[in-house]
């Protein structure tokens, strides 16, 4: 937790390590988009680390975090608006963590450097949408 992770240890024995690829995803122009191009390649790890914060909150991250605003930004197209409705999002592209993190998943299964089974995505979603109706019912 925090906003600043440019001292952060752990992190930055990630991103130092030579066995290690490393992206950050996070819409930008200069984002690779995943579905058109893979990342990374079967020699070294590909790590594509997540910012799960608000919208606000993720851009003052990368302007915070210089280590992790250097990494290669990396990006998807969709065409679902999020199911995180009782919050409203920025922008139509604009999804929650889970959803952007159950994307990211299928393209890097579908880039082949991940091998998730079908099935074991199908569910990704239940406890957030759970927790979705739960709030919206408390309404």
């Amino acid at each position: 937790m925090g906003i600043d992770f440019s001292d952060h240890k752990i992190i930055n024995k990630i991103i130092t390590d030579p066995q290690n690829n490393c992206y950050v995803l996070y819409p930008s122009e200069m984002s690779i988009n995943l579905n058109e191009h893979p990342i990374g390649n079967k020699s070294k790890t590909t790590v594509v680390f997540l910012i799960d914060a608000t919208w606000p909150c993720s851009r003052a991250i990368l302007t915070a975090s210089s280590n992790i605003d250097v990494l290669q930004k990396v990006s998807f197209t969709h065409t679902e608006i999020s199911k995180f409705t009782f919050k409203q999002q920025p922008h139509d592209f604009c999804l929650s963590t889970i959803e952007s993190t159950l994307y990211l998943l299928k393209l890097l299964n579908k880039h082949h450097l991940e091998s998730i089974e079908s099935k074991n995505l199908n569910n990704f979603l239940l406890p957030f949408e759970k927790m979705v109706e739960y709030q919206l019912s408390c309404v």
